[in-house]
């Protein structure tokens, strides 16, 4: 893996693209629009919405038990066969066909909702590890922050572009039954977007994988349970990447809150305007793009452990101004005698969360890449992407439990919990092994 060398730009330009494309399914669909849309219009349970929360959780839960449960496995086969553009081709054209069928839901079509998220967001949580796994073929260890960073902060100029078109040609901030047959539109447009930006991907990116012959009386399956059981039989060699993931399953249960729920709480909580949820959405996308760049190049500088460590302390910061952002306020204005608002504060700590929020992620993909062989590297991102729906499986089902008890307000502190807990266990991952244990079982 030390000898591969840096991939063209035009290449390393096309696998970026995949992340603008993709964002705009995460931005649009899971976190700025279809997270009101559902509770508010289409499960409707005003005044707090309490069960569209609820409902929302558990589908977004279920796709994440769906992934976690065969992703390793697809990865496994993914390596075997050397088919890695097919598996990701598959993917994107399940999520962009589900997303585009969204259309379809109108008021009080809670199942056909849950059923076409669920099938979208397993189409794009695969997509996600499936082209995770072209990174560690890109360029040498010491340049897949930059490399992951470049992509991610790609990603995010995606989600912000999508979103535009959605909320401005759209009128997409305005969750009226009135409007309701312009936020139909959102699915298909939200799909239209993803199915042209990811072209350059299929164009550009080269499938490096070697493909194996299949034994005689053995299945593609087969081939998948012995390939993982020899890897877990290995687990010992591999124990700084079975550190960094349990960290990254802890970070990501409380960033599938974040993701889920943040312009929720912007709109049940602080009661934002339209103008400052769009504000939201634009800060957060700009500061997660510079942080991701940002953070890439750190992360070659300093070191991925170090970087990783500081982006989720940034997390726990953020978490405690979130929760009081409404004292907070009052505080500052009765201390220094200005006036300053919820929402203008709300927006303030968002701009810190953008920082963590692409770089997070970012964060823990480059080292995952730094520590994975070439040939196993679609397996070790399905367990990657095992580790991260697993965590968004706990972090939003307790997150929506304890919404129904205590309300989001108090809810959401669960979040600075998970945080200081990645933390804590990250601090064990010695990066120098897991190179050197990626070295040592490279060609396997």
């Amino acid at each position: 893996m030390s000898q591969t060398s840096r991939a063209s730009f035009r290449e390393l330009f096309g696998w970026a693209m995949f992340d603008f494309a993709n964002s705009s399914y995460t931005t649009v669909i899971i976190t700025v629009v279809f997270s009101i849309l559902f509770p508010r219009i289409i499960v409707g349970d005003a005044p707090d919405f309490r069960m569209g929360n609820l409902l929302w959780s558990i589908a977004l839960s279920i796709s994440y038990l769906v992934v976690l449960a065969s992703s390793p496995l697809l990865g496994a086969i993914m390596d075997f066969t050397g088919a890695k553009k097919k598996f990701l081709f598959a993917s994107y054209l399940l999520t962009v066909l589900s997303t585009a069928s969204l259309y379809f839901v109108k008021p009080g079509y809670i199942v056909l909702g849950m059923i076409l998220l669920i099938i979208s967001n397993i189409g794009f949580s695969y997509g996600e590890a499936f082209i995770a796994s072209f990174l560690p073929g890109l360029g040498p260890a010491k340049d897949l922050g930059k490399i992951s960073g470049y992509a991610w902060g790609l990603g995010y100029f995606g989600g912000l572009a999508s979103t535009a078109i959605v909320i401005f040609w759209l009128d997409a901030g305005v969750y009226t039954l009135e409007n309701f047959n312009n936020l139909r539109l959102v699915g298909p447009v939200t799909g239209l977007f993803f199915l042209l930006a990811a072209i350059p991907t299929f164009l550009w990116v080269k499938n490096r994988s070697t493909p194996h012959s299949l034994p005689h009386g053995e299945s593609l399956f087969s081939i998948g349970f012995k390939r993982l059981r020899k890897t877990f039989a290995e687990i010992r060699d591999f124990r700084d990447l079975v550190i960094l993931l349990v960290s990254f399953f802890f970070a990501y249960a409380g960033l599938s809150i974040v993701i889920s729920f943040t312009f929720i709480y912007g709109d049940q909580i602080v009661e934002w305007s339209a103008m400052t949820q769009t504000l939201m959405f634009v800060i957060t996308q700009i500061t997660a793009a510079c942080g991701a760049f940002l953070f890439g190049y750190i992360q070659d500088r300093w070191g991925a452990k170090r970087t990783f460590i500081i982006t989720l302390m940034l997390w726990f910061v953020t978490i405690i101004l979130i929760y009081g952002v409404i004292e907070i306020t009052h505080f500052i204005n009765a201390l220094s005698g200005i006036s300053i608002t919820t929402e203008q504060l709300f927006l303030v700590t968002g701009s810190i969360a953008g920082l963590g929020l692409g770089s997070t992620q970012s964060a823990c993909r480059a080292m995952v890449g730094m520590f994975s062989p070439g040939t196993k590297a679609g397996e070790f991102f399905g367990l990657w992407s095992f580790s991260n729906r697993l965590a968004g499986i706990m972090g939003l089902l307790i997150l929506g439990i304890l919404q129904n008890l205590f309300g989001l307000r108090n809810a959401i502190l669960v979040c600075s919990i998970f945080f200081m807990a990645a933390v804590i266990i990250a601090l064990f991952v010695n990066e120098v092994r897991g190179r050197e244990m990626a070295l040592k079982h490279a060609g396997e």
